[in-house]
């Protein structure tokens, strides 16, 4: 897939970012305004950022997951959700993103294959609340992975 191509402009404002969104994603959009900006349009209209995290810890930024959502007055389980796994790295990386429905009955979507700029996005219809799963290894068949989380696609608690 090709990159997501950074929007120039002011930094990301309140609007951008979900109500419930946390500290850490708030210090993320912040600071890699343009990469969560670039991450959104690749989502597509209606997308907000509710989640993002460094990978595999703050202090070693490897890869970046983004998570957003399309805010409804609903229940927030039934909102659509779009995940971004940005590679950080500045080369070619083994990458899987697989983002589960938090109704078992819609199941998982996945995105995998070798990506010098971003996994996905990967879209659930009702992927709030859910998980998300995401890996980056220097190639398929290695047995050690640089990043391997998993996290809630969205704030739920």
């Amino acid at each position: 897939m090709a990159a997501p191509q950074a929007q120039a402009g002011p930094p990301l404002r309140g609007a951008d970012v979900t109500a419930g969104a946390n500290a850490e994603t708030r210090t993320v959009a912040a600071t890699h305004a343009q990469e969560a900006r670039a991450a959104a349009v690749v989502c597509g209209a209606g997308y907000v950022l509710d989640n993002a995290q460094r990978l595999p810890t703050n202090e070693q930024r490897l890869a970046t997951l983004f998570t957003y959502r399309i805010p409804t007055d609903g229940d927030l389980n039934d909102e659509p959700t779009c995940a971004i796994l940005d590679n950080n790295t500045g080369t070619r990386m083994w990458m899987k993103l697989k983002v589960c429905s938090n109704w078992i009955a819609d199941g998982c979507a996945e995105d995998s294959g070798y990506f010098t700029q971003y996994a996905g996005p990967v879209y659930r219809a009702r992927g709030g609340c859910g998980k998300v799963y995401a890996i980056m290894k220097n190639s398929a068949s290695s047995t050690v992975a640089i990043v391997d989380a998993i996290r809630a696609s969205t704030n739920c608690d």
